[in-house]
C-alpha cells in the first residue's frame, strides 16, 4: 500500500491522505471578502482528493495583509462569506479544509506580485503603515515599521483569536498558524529583525513569546476537536538569525502547549538570504530533523512534484506528509497522477469517474 495514500490524523482530525494543499496566496479579494475567485480556487482545490486543504493566508487584521487584495477574518462579513463559501464548495466535496492565519508585519502593504510585488507607501490608496517586532525595515528602499508596544502586540494576540473563532463558525476544520516566511511572528521569532530589550526580545525565551501568547490564545478560543498547528521557517539561510536548532527547540515547545502538526518550511526573512541549490526536496532535511524530536505531525514541503518522491520521503520516515503548492496549481488532479503511478486509489466525484485510463482502478 501506498504511505503516500495512507490515512493520516492531525488531532482529531483524519485526512484520507498524506497529501496536504498548502496556504497559497491569491490576492484576489476585496475588503478581506472571499469573492467569485476563492469559490473557483476553494472548488478546485478540493475536488483534487488531497487529504487536506488549507486556505491562503489571512489577515487578522487590515494591517496584517500582504496586499491590500488579501482574504481577511477581522470582522463578521468576511467569517459570515468565507462560511457561505465553504458550504458550497462542501456540498460537493469532503475534503478537510484548513485556513492558516497570519499577519504580515513589516512585509504588508505590498502590490500584487504580477505587478511587481513592491512595498507601497503608506500614503498609497492601497498601502498603509507597517508594523513589526522592531523599527528595522525589510529593504533598504522599505517602509521602517513602526515596532509594536506591548499594548499593541496584545491587541494583535486578540485579533488572532477573533480570527479563529470566525474561522470556526465558518466550517474550517484545522487551523494554521503562519510563522514562516519572514512575516510578523518570524520577525519576532529571529534575532535579525527583533531588537527589542523587552520581554519579547533577546534570549530564545523571549523571542519566542508572541508566538506562543497567539498559540494559547487561539487554542483557548477554538474547540478542542479543531487542530491548531504552526508554519515555521526552520531557518532563515542567514548568518545570525533564526536556525534548525531554535526550530528543534520551538517544536518541543509547542508540544508541550499542544500543538498537533508543524508545517516545517525555510527562508523569507531578510533580503540577503544565502538558499542552497534549489533542487526538489531541498527543505527536506529540516522538517526530517525536527520530526526524530517530537510525536506530532510534520509536513515538508519545497519543490516536491513527483509522486515517487514524496513516497520516498515518507518512507524514510523524514516528514508525515507532503505539501504540494505551485505543483498542484499547475496541476489540480496532482493527486489523480499520483495514485495512479503509485498503484493506490484517491476519491474522486462521480461526475468524473469516467476520466479513469481504461482498465486501471484508481477512485475509490
Amino acid at each position: 500500500m501506498s504511505t503516500l495514500f495512507s490515512p493520516i490524523s492531525f488531532g482529531s482530525v483524519e485526512l484520507p491522505n498524506r497529501i496536504v494543499i498548502p496556504p497559497m496566496c491569491q490576492y484576489s479579494a476585496e475588503n478581506g471578502v472571499a469573492g467569485d475567485w476563492a469559490l473557483m480556487h476553494f472548488a478546485a482545490m478540493t475536488q483534487s482528493g488531497a487529504g487536506l486543504f488549507i486556505i491562503e493566508a489571512t489577515a487578522v487584521e487590515p494591517r496584517g495583509r500582504i496586499t491590500n487584495w488579501d482574504l481577511g477574518l477581522w470582522n463578521d462579513e468576511q467569517g459570515e462569506v468565507l462560511g457561505k463559501t465553504i458550504e458550497r464548495v462542501r456540498a460537493f466535496s469532503q475534503t478537510p479544509i484548513g485556513i492558516q492565519l497570519q499577519h504580515s508585519g513589516r512585509k504588508g502593504s505590498g502590490d500584487r506580485p504580477w505587478l511587481g510585488g513592491r512595498q507601497l507607501t503608506a500614503d498609497d490608496p492601497n498601502g498603509w503603515q507597517v508594523v513589526s517586532a522592531s523599527d528595522i525595515a525589510y529593504e533598504a528602499d522599505g517602509q521602517t515599521p513602526e515596532a509594536l508596544t506591548k499594548d499593541g502586540i496584545a491587541e494583535i494576540v486578540g485579533q488572532f483569536a477573533a480570527a479563529a473563532r470566525r474561522a470556526v463558525a465558518a466550517g474550517v476544520q484545522v487551523i494554521e498558524l503562519h510563522g514562516a516566511h519572514g512575516y510578523l511572528l518570524h520577525q519576532f521569532l529571529s534575532p535579525l529583525s527583533n531588537h527589542r530589550d523587552d520581554e519579547y526580545g533577546g534570549s530564545f525565551e523571549n523571542r519566542t513569546r508572541a508566538l506562543l501568547e497567539v498559540f494559547r490564545a487561539v487554542k483557548a478560543a477554538i474547540p478542542a476537536s479543531v487542530p491548531l498547528g504552526v508554519r515555521i521557517s526552520a531557518t532563515d539561510w542567514a548568518d545570525g538569525g533564526w536556525d534548525l536548532e531554535q526550530s528543534i527547540a520551538l517544536a518541543g515547545v509547542l508540544a508541550d502547549n499542544g500543538c498537533d502538526f508543524l508545517d516545517v518550511s525555510s527562508g523569507g526573512l531578510v533580503v540577503g538570504q544565502k538558499l542552497p541549490p534549489l533542487a526538489p526536496g531541498y527543505q527536506v532535511y529540516l522538517a526530517e530533523a525536527i520530526k526524530k524530536q517530537v510525536s506530532y505531525p510534520v509536513i515538508t514541503v519545497g519543490l516536491i512534484t513527483d509522486p515517487n518522491h514524496a513516497e520516498d520521503i515518507l518512507n524514510a520516515e523524514q516528514a508525515d506528509a507532503v505539501a504540494i503548492g505551485r505543483g498542484m496549481m499547475f496541476n489540480t488532479h496532482w493527486p489523480w497522477q499520483a495514485a495512479l503511478e503509485l498503484g493506490a486509489t484517491v476519491a474522486a466525484p462521480p461526475q468524473y469517474l469516467r476520466a479513469a485510463p481504461h482498465g486501471k482502478k484508481v477512485f475509490g
